[in-house]
């Protein structure tokens, strides 16, 4: 996996794993992969994964059941929403804002394609 330099690994790593639960690949008390595993799949240091999981512990996302493993808290879902949003607020909003700046768009051509995005998305999912 390809990560970028703006960002700690660590919470790129907790970006990828709330997306997961917002997605619903990874469901409420369902467990999640090992710190092993997934620095495997992920080709990184196990240390590095055990730092997101203690992040995404004290946000409330997971928990661990020592001795069993991480899982997905009941309200991870919720918490995961509330920490994606903030994240957006507080960090990709403003570029996002600085690039429309920068090109000098306008608000009204954005809306028609979130608009559209919003309509093939929901085709997709009707499929």
């Amino acid at each position: 996996m390809e990560f970028n330099n703006t960002q700690s690994i660590y919470l790129q790593i907790a970006q990828i794993i709330c997306e997961k639960i917002l997605r619903g690949v990874l469901k409420p008390e369902e467990r999640i992969p090992s710190v092993r595993d997934l620095a495997v799949e992920l080709e990184v240091n196990p240390n590095t994964i055990l730092r997101t999981y203690e992040f995404l512990v004290s946000s409330d996302i997971i928990s661990n059941k020592r001795g069993i493993g991480y899982f997905v808290t009941p309200d991870g879902h919720k918490k995961a929403t509330e920490y994606k949003k903030q994240n957006f607020l507080n960090t990709e909003l403003p570029e996002l804002f600085k690039t429309v700046a920068l090109l000098n768009l306008d608000f009204n051509e954005l809306k028609e394609k979130y608009t559209l995005y919003l309509a093939d998305l929901k085709n997709k999912t009707n499929e």
